[in-house]
């Protein structure tokens, strides 16, 4: 009998183990839905405020604006006079190309995931808009950053930075398969046109007619902010065209060795993101990371594959530490931010090469840093985390992405897209996509 009492007790207390164990595990799914659901919600509402407040009429990714959208358009005077600077930094409409191909890459994943007629219209404006910046120059391979009040006067000097996620954002869009064939044929074409121009200045970005300088920096450098951008032009146009000039040039390029130390294209672009000059924040990376995962995307040769693999994952595990910033943000911060970016112009001073450009440049900043401090809080400790976290998920390694699966789901629910004044929360929707890839 004392027998049958103990094993009586002991399966009851079993019993009661089991039980508590189904409730937590249920608990715990219950709040890891809810978790999901937060940042999947919190996505979706800086989807929204993207295209409230920050398309602009050009369909145009703009820099900041007010809580209502509104923000100060540069004239077309005052951009043909390189004010604030020949460069258009520290304008709303400073980095029109550079974001509207960078974006491409969250709408088109959004779009993969979730296949929305509404979704596919946003990406085909998107692209349409990076034609229309390849269509205001005044020199061939020009590529815009955006326009003044007048709907045609860009900023005199383009970049490699914005350039790059030109090309990316477009092949990103063919790459879906969303437009359709005469858009398509409209897109390679424009593509190509830019890609044999800058062929042609031996890969060195023209400027506008009124600018300092007839070039702005160059693809054909060996380091990171270079090697993966050329070689993933150099292999988008070989398989969008078929012509087998691109694919010539890309072999070359991505053995040919250069810079300090002597590396290859390739070498570097498996090195992963490293920079010359050590930064404070890096997001500018991300520019390199999205043509490194398109390399390994469309790479057949497997060792060439393996090299940019390894960029990639290298990229990852250097960013990661970046992604923690998101704690930094206070969302109560009530520091000035500044609208009026003509205030720098009291710093400004005719610029006569690209070196005067970017002198004038940092002076306006070191200014601007003081004037602004909302814009500090916000570029430090919003739009740095995002885009390392971005980084993050276009890693191959997945149990790599695992590993900062919390800290990437804690930065996308921590920020209220409708109290932030900068656009460069916009690669929430990337990652957040991207995270959803097994």
């Amino acid at each position: 009998m004392r027998q049958l009492r103990q094993k009586t007790a002991l399966s009851f207390f079993g019993l009661i183990l089991l039980l508590f164990s189904s409730f937590q595990l249920k608990t715990a799914a219950v709040l890891g839905q809810k978790s999901s659901s937060e940042d999947s919600l919190n996505v979706e509402k800086a989807h929204q405020e993207i295209w409230r407040r920050f398309i602009d009429e050009h369909a145009i990714l703009i820099d900041f604006a007010d809580f209502d959208g509104r923000f100060d358009r540069p004239t077309a005077a005052e951009f043909r006079e390189n004010k604030p600077n020949a460069l258009g930094w520290w304008t709303p409409t400073e980095n029109g190309s550079m974001f509207n191909g960078l974006y491409l890459d969250g709408i088109c994943q959004r779009w993969m995931h979730r296949r929305n007629e509404a979704d596919r219209q946003k990406a085909k404006r998107l692209a349409q808009g990076l034609l229309f910046l390849a269509s205001i120059g005044d020199t061939p391979g020009f590529i815009g950053r955006g326009v003044a009040t007048d709907g045609k006067t860009p900023p005199a000097m383009g970049s490699n930075d914005q350039t790059s996620p030109w090309f990316y954002g477009l092949w990103r869009y063919l790459d879906t398969g969303m437009p359709d064939p005469p858009e398509r044929r409209q897109i390679i074409a424009k593509m190509t046109e830019v890609a044999n121009a800058l062929l042609a200045n031996n890969w060195r970005l023209p400027t506008m007619s009124y600018s300092p300088s007839k070039y702005r920096n160059s693809f054909a450098t060996f380091n990171w902010e270079g090697a993966p951008r050329l070689l993933f032009i150099l292999k988008a146009l070989h398989q969008l065209t078929g012509d087998a000039k691109w694919n010539q040039l890309y072999q070359d390029a991505a053995r040919e060795m250069g810079g300090e130390p002597r590396r290859s294209r390739l070498q570097i672009c498996a090195e992963g993101m490293k920079f010359d000059i050590p930064k404070q924040f890096r997001w500018t990376g991300v520019s390199s990371t999205v043509d490194v995962r398109a390399l390994w995307e469309m790479e057949k040769d497997p060792e060439m594959r393996k090299a940019y693999e390894e960029g990639l994952n290298a990229s990852a595990r250097s960013a990661a530490s970046g992604i923690s910033l998101w704690h930094q943000f206070d969302r109560n911060d009530q520091k000035t931010f500044l609208h009026d970016w003509r205030t720098l112009n009291q710093w400004w001073k005719p610029q006569h090469s690209e070196q005067d450009a970017l002198d004038v440049s940092q002076t306006e900043l070191n200014e601007l840093v003081k004037l602004s401090p909302r814009r500090n809080q916000e570029l430090g400790f919003v739009r740095e985390p995002l885009w390392m976290a971005w980084i993050v998920t276009m890693a191959p390694d997945r149990k790599l992405v695992e590993q900062h699966r919390s800290e990437i789901r804690g930065a996308l629910t921590h920020f209220r897209a409708d109290k932030l004044y900068y656009s460069q929360f916009f690669p929430a929707e990337a990652v957040w996509f991207r995270l959803q890839n097994k």
